[in-house]
């Protein structure tokens, strides 16, 4: 607290909380990581030790390469770093290598990473009104953001001890929902569109990206019911905003069109034969349906209604590929799971075109959007519920309506993360986080509402 008052007295309380986040994460380096650790490693060296004619076709590993062809290069230029701290991490053969040196670099590289996630709060505080609350700095809205945002406990725990990359990717996200809030809609997009290069689960939010930059950019005017001004249309936007979607995705996918490997690319991208669920189950519909599924199974089996022989074998999860049936419920195709999901998203992109408001309609759309994926998407992982959370925070510190929902959000999907960190050292870490995290959220937005 002393070093918040000094911090407060020179107007760099932002570079304070920055810095002490940033110290924590450093004092989460030794703890438990996941196989994603092993993954991002065979990552690197894919892309350090074969041609790119070669990266979405290595196979040596189990954890292939499936992310697009930005983070493919974003790991190409991290295993150039990598290289001083341990070479053999770099070996295509030394499967699920690990050493001190390997481990420092992976989890100082999403450290350091994680300075454009800082950049992008520091820019979301721009855009909320920063006259609400009380006389202290603790009670002002852009303050209370910033905590809620560097301080995320779900990305807290998935970054720096489960282990990935999503810091610098919310970043790219935040930094443009921040652009299209100070209306820099083609920044917004180019923003967006390098993100989907990067990571494709931000495909969730797309349809909301779309229709706001169509309804309230390339549609100039209104009439004075709010409804649309056909003749205000603007080629020019709309030929704009398409020139900046195709040079990125040329730049991404160009040189693998060139070698006439994009099917081979989308493959991995989309591996539909996956699981309807991943390993560890989302709590969404499809948690709820092979549930349901499990217990009609035991249920007929015990009153011989089933026949045991012709019950499925196949699990109806996995991480990796694998084909599965249900045993009672219809067995749901990745076609199903899509219509679900679009079914679920129709009533928030309806009211993003028909009663457009502004930049904040523009994320409430973009959270249901998110919302809707995560419950009815296919394969979808239970860190997905970050992408709900996270632009929530930007609604939380406006309305009290808002803060009671991200409250909700908040509790429970955290607390669904924490099966993702099971080993014992880690129980008291993750229980004192988000209490710490939960007790806090409650006491501050309270103190604005």
């Amino acid at each position: 607290m002393a070093a918040l008052r000094i911090a407060t007295g020179a107007g760099n309380w932002f570079s304070t909380l920055a810095l002490g986040v940033t110290l924590l994460k450093c004092l989460l380096i030794p703890t438990y990581h996941s196989t994603d650790f092993e993954v991002h490693r065979n990552w690197l060296a894919i892309t350090h030790s074969l041609p790119i004619s070669q990266w979405y076709y290595e196979a040596t590993s189990e954890w292939t390469l499936d992310y697009p062809p930005f983070f493919a290069w974003f790991e190409y230029v991290l295993s150039h770093v990598a290289k001083y701290f341990d070479q053999e991490m770099l070996n295509i053969h030394n499967l699920n290598y690990y050493s001190s040196r390997a481990l420092l670099f992976q989890r100082f590289s999403v450290i350091f990473t994680d300075v454009l996630f800082v950049y992008a709060v520091h820019e979301c505080c721009k855009c909320i009104d920063g006259k609400k609350g009380g006389k202290e700095l603790t009670e002002k809205p852009k303050f209370i953001l910033s905590v809620l945002l560097l301080w995320n406990f779900g990305l807290l725990i998935v970054d720096h001890i489960h282990f990935q990359y999503n810091g610098f990717l919310f970043g790219l996200m935040l930094l443009s929902i921040a652009r299209l809030f100070q209306k820099r809609n083609m920044e917004g997009a180019f923003l967006f569109a390098v993100l989907l290069h990067f990571k494709h689960i931000y495909l969730y939010v797309a349809p909301a990206y779309g229709v706001y930059l169509l309804r309230s950019y390339c549609f100039t005017a209104n009439k004075p019911d709010g409804s649309i001004r056909w003749n205000s249309f603007s080629f020019v936007r709309i030929i704009s905003l398409g020139l900046v979607v195709f040079l990125v995705s040329a730049l991404s996918l160009g040189p693998f069109l060139a070698l006439n490997q994009l099917p081979q690319v989308f493959s991995r991208l989309f591996p539909f034969k996956r699981g309807l669920c991943h390993a560890y189950w989302a709590p969404n519909f499809w948690a709820l349906y092979n549930a349901l599924d499990k217990v009609l199974s035991v249920i007929g089996l015990k009153l011989k209604l089933l026949d045991p022989n012709k019950i499925p074998k196949a699990s109806m999860t996995s991480g990796l590929v694998q084909q599965f049936q249900h045993a009672v419920l219809p067995s749901v195709t990745p076609l199903a799971a899509l219509i679900c999901t679009l079914i679920a998203i129709l009533p928030s992109i309806f009211c993003l075109w028909f009663k457009p408001q502004g930049p904040r309609g523009f994320l409430r759309c973009l959270i249901l959007c998110a919302l809707s994926s995560f419950m009815f998407g296919w394969h979808v992982h239970e860190k997905a519920i970050l992408l709900a959370i996270l632009p929530m925070s930007l609604l939380s510190v406006g309305k009290a309506g808002d803060a009671s929902v991200f409250l909700i959000l908040t509790t429970t999907g955290h607390y669904s993360l924490f099966p993702l960190l099971f080993t014992t050292p880690e129980l008291p870490i993750k229980i004192l986080l988000m209490l710490l995290f939960t007790i806090y959220s409650i006491s501050s937005l309270k103190t604005l509402f």
